[in-house]
């Protein structure tokens, strides 16, 4: 499901970019993608994830996993069934849902990767996902928060009052979605189409060894000619043939406005020019105003709830910590080889997910800066009218699940716009709170423990996304509608 998912990203992105004259936009962004996956992305994540997988490494030599794994066991236990009891996956596992409930996404990652090692180890089948695995990733893409800070700082730096209104609502979307996530791996896994595929039957079927290899072929034992079915067909024509009409237009400039103006896609490139001129107008000129607003923050007295939470993200990292690193020295544990040991590990677990991470973020570039998240907005605007979801946020929800950058920047357009209302924004950042990135957390799970079968892991996310932005939109309405 995930390759058809890909396809169609980078398929649709470089047709738009041929109809909408965006070709040289769009490879500009590939490669700075490419660029910014290794430099930006990548090596800090390295950084990040060796220092957790280390301290990780001394939890486990210590024991002190399996004591963190007790407090959650009896819910998890009913979650996760193949799990024995004292495994160490319970304990990464107890880890990783804890540091997403607390919005520490550079600490979640890493013991997350450090969960689907030790799930990787349970795995019959080493190229296709566990149920475990699934159900372990859908709880990871419905991203169950209790402090949703990135939307807390957004609302804050865009002037909105009262941003802490939306911790609640968050709260409650989340749940939503994490419940969604969990009755939606439930009820795949049981389905005959997402079936694992066992490693030998894999593995005879892409390409015999040994002495199956050494045996002459009959004609019965020969692979059989693929044949292209006719609704394949039909796709795969009619997008060349939309390449070559956006690639003829590359030479009639003339031909291309006379096409975007008939068909009124002119008018929405220009609007959408337009909101996101706006928009960045709007974050220049809050940021030219941050700090005359510093120094009257300063004299100012901050909310409670603000200096709480700051406080408790602040020290939530030093006492895992100082947590792990006494209990190892009480327990004769040698801290420094140890935490080197598991450091180790993460520079190759970067090395892994890093193509993963590439290939994801091409089609996500390619499908964003062609225009053809755009195109898909103007063609779904009677269906969202229907069901009364407003335009406006269908940007944020379609991205929230492909990046966080991308969604982070819409989500920054819709703040930062002046003509959004109050109740647009605290929808929004409610949306965006509600789920997680689900196309990057399969990328880089699955990639770490290179899974070639997700099975219905990528289902299950969707559903936990839909319901969650679904809840999101409707708290928003059902609290925000008058403000």
């Amino acid at each position: 499901m995930l390759n058809y998912v890909w396809s169609f990203l980078i398929v649709t992105g470089i047709i738009a970019a041929a109809l909408f004259g965006r070709l040289e936009a769009m490879v500009t962004g590939v490669f700075d993608i490419c660029i910014k996956v290794v430099m930006v992305i990548a090596l800090p994540l390295a950084g990040t994830i060796m220092l957790w997988l280390g301290i990780m490494r001394v939890m486990e030599k210590g024991g002190l996993m399996n004591v963190v794994a007790k407090v959650l066991s009896p819910l998890l236990r009913l979650i996760f069934p193949e799990i024995p009891k004292d495994h160490p996956a319970m304990g990464a596992i107890t880890m990783n849902i804890a540091a997403n409930m607390l919005g520490l996404g550079n600490a979640a990652t890493p013991m997350g990767l450090k969960a689907m090692t030790h799930l990787q180890e349970l795995n019959p089948n080493k190229q296709s996902a566990s149920n475990a695995m699934c159900m372990f990733l859908a709880l990871n893409t419905a991203g169950f928060t209790l402090l949703p800070m990135t939307s807390l700082n957004y609302l804050n730096a865009g002037g909105v009052q009262n941003p802490q209104s939306i911790i609640l609502p968050t709260i409650l979307a989340t749940i939503c979605s994490t419940t969604a996530g969990i009755l939606a791996a439930l009820f795949f896994q049981r389905l005959p189409m997402f079936r694992p595929v066992p490693d030998d039957v894999a593995v005879s079927s892409a390409a015999p060894s040994g002495a199956e290899a050494e045996k002459p072929k009959t004609e019965e034992s020969l692979p059989k000619p693929y044949k292209m079915t006719l609704l394949r067909s039909i796709l795969v024509y009619t997008a060349a043939a939309a390449f070559v009409f956006g690639a003829v237009l590359e030479f009639m400039p003339e031909k291309r406005d006379a096409v975007l103006k008939f068909t009124g896609l002119q008018t929405l490139l220009t609007e959408a020019d337009t909101v996101a001129k706006a928009a960045a107008a709007r974050q220049k000129e809050l940021k030219d105003q941050a700090p005359a607003k510093a120094a009257d923050q300063a004299q100012k007295e901050e909310p409670v709830w603000r200096k709480q939470l700051l406080k408790l993200s602040t020290l939530t990292i030093p006492f895992i910590l100082i947590a792990v690193v006494l209990w190892a020295l009480a327990r004769g544990i040698p801290v420094f080889e140890e935490m080197a040991e598991g450091a180790k590990e993460g520079f190759g677990v970067v090395l892994r997910i890093m193509p993963f991470l590439l290939v994801m973020f091409v089609a996500i570039v390619c499908f964003r800066d062609s225009g053809a998240l755009m195109l898909l907005e103007y063609a779904l605007r009677p269906v969202l009218s229907l069901i009364g979801m407003p335009v406006d946020l269908f940007p944020l929800a379609v991205m929230r699940p492909l990046s966080g950058s991308g969604s982070s920047g819409f989500l920054n357009e819709i703040i930062f716009n002046p003509a959004s209302t109050d109740h647009m924004r605290y929808t929004a950042a409610i949306l965006f709170g509600s789920t997680e990135t689900t196309f990057y957390v399969l990328a880089v799970y699955f990639g770490s423990v290179s899974i070639r079968r997700t099975r219905h892991a990528l289902a299950a996310g969707l559903c936990a996304d839909i319901v969650g932005m679904t809840a999101a939109i409707t708290l928003g309405w059902l609290l925000f509608a008058r403000v």
